[in-house]
């Protein structure tokens, strides 16, 4: 195991590293390192490179594991009609928890390239892009790697929030639109970049197909399952980023990373599932193995619950924070995610059970402009499964006595913040605030305001202001992080 460096967090590995390898003698491979610790760069023809995707059954690693062979089929189709084909390297990585694609944009940018260089030449393409979140270590590595092999590669800044790694909202970014979801379904490979053709995947995904052309078909698929070949990067902790050959037990890799599972393991991030703890010491960690045991491999983010934290108070407090996070495109992000929080609330007290959360996470299921109710339904569902224990406790005693740590990481939160409350010695009761912002705020039996405990969402922002000023009795506040909320008692 490597210990974190001025480059990011520590890195380790099960077995032989490939996506990893050099990292135990370099902390970051300039192109002289990567040359001599990769190889030459083999560039194979559209035919042949789909071929050696399609033999592996490579997916994306970005979190819905789409072929990779199919991609390159359905942009390739307008290769000989000369739109103009664009590659773009999905960087956003703006999950928590995650850092896989951190580690590999600071410490081997030239593998990343590598892939990019390939496909865009399969593709007979002439535009790479890398969109990339934020301008820390991982911009300044891959700028300098651009530069180094002078590249003709472009890069796009995109706003660190949890929908910016979205595909749609990806190109929308790249085209210089917000970094939001589209709210339709949009072929990338036929209108991505400029409206043009446009080849999209992960950090990851570009890096293994680089390492599946170095080694070659047979080689590549030397190690792992026979279903799902080769190595995956897994992000353990948020702290710690290990490569392990798929079907490897989960219970090894978090040995090998120092952690246990605790009271559960969520995998696949905050659109993933809980595992109990005897389910994750012996799951594969592969595609199939996390589906078949109620999670997912997602993005590779393994989340370890340790002792002394309360489950549901740690499960309501990420999904207080997904809602906020959505784009407020459609009703299910709009109403669906902040009464999934509210049913939520009720169970930690103790006034509510599982089954208002699952009410409240089914309705508009599969309705979403795009999956983030969805996801966020589905890691509420698992956790009322996984916690069920937990969950009594709350039910019988309006809580588990134990405090909420924060365990399961969030982004800092540079100033905003903002909440609304309510001054209960002016409030009449006249529902006009909950008419206004229906996301944020609904009416008790009596008709007074119930009030969301979360932040106002960005697009709520306009509406919520709105309502405060016209209250009819100057009730309803705008409060600050520094300012005092008065609460209903």
């Amino acid at each position: 195991m490597t210990g974190p460096t001025l480059m990011g967090p520590m890195v380790t590995h099960v077995d032989a590293p490939r996506l990893t390898l050099g990292f135990d003698r370099f902390e970051r491979l300039d192109l002289d390192r990567h040359r001599a610790v990769h190889g030459r760069l083999y560039e194979p023809r559209l035919s042949k490179l789909m071929a050696m995707a399609d033999r592996v059954d490579l997916r994306g690693r970005g979190g819905a594991a789409f072929p990779f062979a199919r991609k390159l089929r359905a942009v390739g189709r307008h290769v000989t009609a000369g739109g103009g084909i664009a590659v773009v390297v999905n960087a956003a990585e703006g999950e928590p928890g995650s850092s896989k694609d951190h580690v590999l944009l600071t410490r081997a940018p030239h593998l990343v390239l590598d892939g990019a260089v390939i496909a865009a030449h399969a593709l007979e393409s002439r535009e790479i892009i890398i969109a990339v979140a934020g301008k820390g270590p991982a911009q300044r590595s891959i700028r300098a790697a651009i530069a180094e092999r002078k590249l003709p590669v472009r890069l796009v800044e995109l706003e660190e929030r949890f929908i910016s790694g979205e595909s749609g909202a990806v190109v929308r970014a790249v085209n210089g639109e917000p970094a939001v979801p589209p709210g339709r379904k949009v072929r990338t490979a036929d209108f991505g970049v400029g409206g043009r053709p446009t080849l999209l995947s992960n950090t990851e995904t570009f890096a293994q197909l680089a390492v599946l052309t170095s080694l070659g078909v047979d080689l590549y698929a030397g190690v792992g399952t026979r279903a799902e070949p080769g190595t995956v990067l897994m992000t353990v902790g948020g702290s710690t980023v290990v490569e392990t050959p798929t079907g490897t037990p989960l219970g090894t890799v978090l040995e090998r990373c120092g952690t246990t599972p605790g009271q559960g393991v969520l995998v696949g991030g905050y659109h993933g599932g809980w595992l109990s703890p005897e389910t994750a010491k012996h799951v594969p960690v592969s595609r199939a193995g996390l589906t078949a045991a109620g999670g997912t491999l997602g993005a590779g983010i393994v989340l370890p619950l340790s002792p002394g934290t309360c489950p549901l108070g740690e499960v309501t407090r990420i999904t207080t924070y997904l809602a906020a996070e959505s784009a407020g495109q459609c009703g299910p992000c709009r109403l669906g995610l902040p009464d999934v929080v509210r049913a939520l609330n009720a169970l930690a007290d103790g006034s509510g059970g599982p089954e208002g959360v699952r009410r409240a996470a089914s309705i508009g299921r599969g309705r979403g402009a795009c999956s983030h109710p969805d996801g966020t339904a589905r890691f509420a569902l698992s956790a009322i499964e996984v916690f069920e224990q937990d969950l009594l406790v709350h039910e019988v005693r309006g809580g588990c006595g134990q405090p909420v740590r924060g365990f399961l990481p969030l982004p800092m939160v540079e100033g905003g913040d903002s909440r609304l409350a309510v001054d209960w010695t002016r409030c009449d009761g006249h529902g006009l605030c909950a008419h206004l912002v229906p996301e944020m705020i609904r009416l008790d039996r009596n008709g007074y305001p119930i009030v969301l405990d979360t932040a106002i969402p960005a697009w709520v922002e306009g509406n919520a202001r709105r309502a405060v000023s016209m209250c009819p009795a100057l009730a309803l506040r705008l409060m600050t992080p520094n300012a005092r909320t008065d609460r209903k008692n």
